[in-house]
């Protein structure tokens, strides 16, 4: 996906079945955990594009989160920083070839960053 695309969305649940049940049934979403994603079950739209995940709610994760894929999160981690954000997750590995971080605009709202290897899925 290109730089500024809306990637993934997280879902915050903390109850994994109920919500299946809920948006598979409600939205017709297919809905399974991957393996190595065990207790993060993943969701697919119909459409076959969009999707995301039922995440585990926490004190800090109670509103759904969108993710917008990056071609640097180092770089555009420090540009939303002079820009007035507020890092909230730093850089992280999600596999060998793609990692995740959150941010913090200046309104307040927390916004996912997502960087993967383009070489994984070329265009």
């Amino acid at each position: 996906m290109p730089h500024g695309d809306i990637t993934h969305i997280d879902i915050p649940v903390s109850d994994n079945d109920a919500a299946i049940r809920f948006y598979g049934t409600l939205f017709g979403w297919q809905i399974a955990e991957m393996p190595g994603f065990e207790g993060y079950p993943m969701w697919q739209a119909p459409n076959k594009i969009s999707g995301g995940g039922l995440a585990p709610r926490s004190e800090g994760f109670t509103q759904p989160r969108s993710y917008v894929e990056v071609d640097s999160i180092d770089d555009t981690i420090a540009q939303a920083v002079e820009l007035g954000a507020t890092v909230q997750l730093p850089k992280s590995p999600i596999t060998e070839t793609s990692w995740w971080a959150v941010v913090r605009d200046p309104d307040g709202n927390d916004i996912g960053l997502y960087q993967g290897d383009p070489t994984e899925n070329p265009a």
